[in-house]
């Protein structure tokens, strides 16, 4: 058994802020666990996916960029790392820095922070640097620029959503950027949390409840879960957002976000939420709704699903879709009352098709619409998701846009059934547990 901490390393010491970590010694590392934290502990799962990212990067010039949403899970994926780089036959010279710390209060200022990392070179080594929460230090760009330039370290950042956004990497850094976009739990990772190898339906319902958010799983009760994912929310929209962005009505941005959680699935635009909301007594603007909708999307709170014209092969700028980074922001800010099914599967299945890496679009058929058009290189398969297609109008509603298709790519309907997969008329029908699970 191999002892460390995360924060220097020291093997004889174990030791990372007030608790302990302790993991088995393998190249890969199969799980990795906190200790002493109520009755049993908080297990801290290897999200391979997102480590075997790291893994294949590791060597490569390249900035690299963990993304997502606040706590989903960036500065553990960044231990992980650390862990498998301790496992490897090679001298690695490994500088961690946690901006959040009061020991690395006197990086705060970008010289410190370019000082303190050149100070930390070793000769003959391979020198691994990573940082996390790096905006705390203003002008942190300065200091990784320069250090980027010299090519002695490979580079490792995390930071809140708003200070590293995907769109502003290119002008932030000087250097070729890698990005890696972090999301909540999946399905899969929730069961290999909670150790769940059987009643996977009972599991999906619960997950369908309490969704992705790894921090929330320490509560013991769904209304302690919530007012985690809850205090999540607000720290994002003031703390990352109203400060970044200096929004001086704060409800009318609540407002829109609210809208949007409670319309996920729906075809929006700035425009129709502007007459929507002004219909309540508000005077918001279609371009203030337009730049709003740009903050959320910044923070990693929503996703937008673009239409893509099926005969004319174009994208219609047009109404888009979008979707929740994770459901349990929608049933704890605006309650259970309303479950919506529905949409809501339809939410998981878009967040679990763009962690496997597909581009998703909603499909616009003449008057028919297919809820996504999943794209990954060659690839493209046609989606239709549904809560119960038991109901004979049902089923066809969701078939029919999907035979009107007249090219071979593969065409599926994943709903709620219960049942094996099976064919119909060439479309797979799936159960969304099952699909969750493949």
């Amino acid at each position: 058994m191999l002892w460390l901490s995360v924060r220097n390393y020291s093997r004889e010491s174990g030791k990372y802020g007030n608790n302990n970590y302790y993991m088995y010694s393998c190249k890969k590392m199969n799980y990795f666990k906190k200790v002493g934290i109520g009755d049993g502990g908080m297990q801290l799962i290897v999200r391979k996916e997102y480590l075997n990212e790291l893994i294949e990067l590791y060597g490569t010039p390249d900035i690299k960029v963990i993304t997502g949403i606040r706590r989903s899970g960036k500065s553990v994926l960044l231990q992980e790392f650390v862990s498998y780089l301790q496992s490897l036959e090679e001298p690695v010279n490994i500088v961690m820095i946690n901006l959040q710390e009061l020991e690395f209060d006197h990086l705060l200022e970008y010289h410190a922070l370019h000082k303190y990392i050149l100070d930390q070179y070793k000769e003959g080594m391979t020198n691994v640097l990573l940082i996390d929460e790096v905006q705390l230090c203003p002008q942190f760009e300065l200091a990784i620029n320069s250090i980027y330039t010299k090519g002695i370290y490979d580079i490792y950042i995390t930071g809140s959503n708003a200070f590293l956004l995907s769109s502003d990497l290119a002008t932030l850094f000087t250097g070729r950027t890698m990005e890696i976009k972090v999301y909540p739990f999946s399905f899969v990772e929730y069961l290999t949390y909670y150790g769940i190898t059987d009643r996977y339906d009972d599991a999906f319902d619960q997950y369908v409840r309490t969704g992705g958010m790894p921090g929330s799983y320490v509560y013991k009760t769904e209304d302690r879960q919530y007012d985690y994912v809850r205090d999540v929310y607000s720290t994002i929209l003031i703390r990352d957002l109203v400060e970044k962005y200096k929004i001086r009505n704060k409800s009318e941005f609540t407002n829109i976000s609210e809208f949007m959680m409670d319309n996920i699935g729906n075809l929006l635009s700035p425009n129709n939420i502007s007459k929507t909301l002004k219909n309540d007594q508000s005077e918001i603007t279609r371009k203030t709704v337009s730049k709003y909708i740009g903050y959320l999307e910044n923070a990693f709170l929503f996703y937008e699903a673009k239409r893509y014209d099926l005969k004319g092969k174009k994208y219609l700028a047009n109404n888009s879709k979008y979707y929740l980074c994770d459901t349990s922001f929608r049933y704890a800010v605006n309650g259970t009352r309303n479950m919506d099914f529905g949409r809501v599967y339809e939410n998981i299945v878009y967040l679990e098709l763009r962690r496997r890496g597909y581009e998703v679009y909603v499909g616009k058929l003449y008057k028919k619409e297919v809820d996504f058009v999943a794209k990954k290189r060659e690839v493209q398969i046609y989606i239709q998701v549904s809560d119960n297609i038991s109901d004979e109008k049902t089923f066809e509603r969701e078939y029919s846009p999907l035979l009107a298709i007249r090219d071979a790519y593969p065409k599926m309907i994943i709903a709620r059934t219960h049942h094996e997969t099976y064919d119909y008329k060439g479309v797979q029908v799936v159960d969304i547990c099952r699909w969750l699970r493949e």
